[in-house]
């Protein structure tokens, strides 16, 4: 469980897990637990930066006890080579939790995306609105979110709308817009932005899924699927040249 939710599984390992809990329900609210925890754990006002005062702080508290040393007779040189380590050790641990927590929050979103894709695949439930007709497809959204996802047709790109459905995805309702390319479906998912910044491609890749990030005109779209990173790439700039 904890593998799976950490992302560290093969796709094999994930799928076995994601078919487990279909069938049980104990699994399922250990999961639903788990995921409830780590979210909690990810928000941003549960942790205490260190203070801009830090090094010298810390400076000052050598300084001190290497006087306090010598007056001992313990030579100056002595005391710093057992204490600057530990003042190293300090920063770089320090760096490192703050660059890992503002890595998690965007980690454990590109997992439950994932995570959404694969489900949408095991379980038959890939669209709720199954066609190929972007006027059918925009116009069923309506009502159901409150804001209006971009719903673009791609087939002269090669790349065919098959339908959309509602999802949930950290914390938040989504569209999810389902396309085709020959054999490879793709999962484009869309919800209102707390802000109206934009914010270019990123790209990453999880559990042998290739995923694309950006942010337009007020919506946050993650595109995911088992498509080659090239032709994502074209897939996202289609979507984005459109809107």
């Amino acid at each position: 469980m904890h593998g799976y939710i950490d992302g560290e599984l093969e796709l094999t390992g994930s799928l076995e897990i994601e078919r487990h809990l279909q069938d049980c329900q104990v699994c399922t609210q250990a999961y639903q637990r788990h995921r409830a925890l780590r979210s909690a754990i990810a928000n941003g006002s549960l942790y205490f930066s260190a203070p801009a005062t830090l090094r010298k702080r810390v400076g000052a508290a050598v300084r001190k006890a290497t006087k306090d040393q010598t007056r001992r007779g313990l030579p100056s040189w002595r005391w710093a080579v057992a204490v600057v380590p530990l003042v190293v050790i300090t920063i770089v641990i320090w760096s490192v939790v703050s660059m890992q927590r503002a890595q998690s929050a965007d980690d454990l979103l590109a997992q439950e995306i994932v995570s959404s894709h694969v489900r949408s695949l095991m379980v038959n439930h890939l669209t709720d609105v199954p066609s190929s007709d972007q006027h059918t497809v925009k116009p069923w959204f309506g009502g159901k979110l409150d804001f209006s996802p971009p719903v673009i047709d791609l087939t002269e790109r090669g790349f065919s709308l098959i339908g959309g459905r509602l999802d949930y995805i950290g914390n938040r309702p989504a569209a999810a817009l389902v396309y085709q390319h020959r054999q490879h479906l793709i999962n484009l998912f869309v919800w209102q932005s707390t802000d109206n910044t934009d914010s270019a491609n990123k790209t990453m890749i999880r559990q042998g899924y290739n995923l694309i990030r950006w942010k337009k005109s007020g919506l946050d779209c993650w595109t995911v699927s088992d498509l080659n990173s090239a032709e994502l790439q074209e897939f996202a700039q289609a979507i984005q040249s459109s809107t």
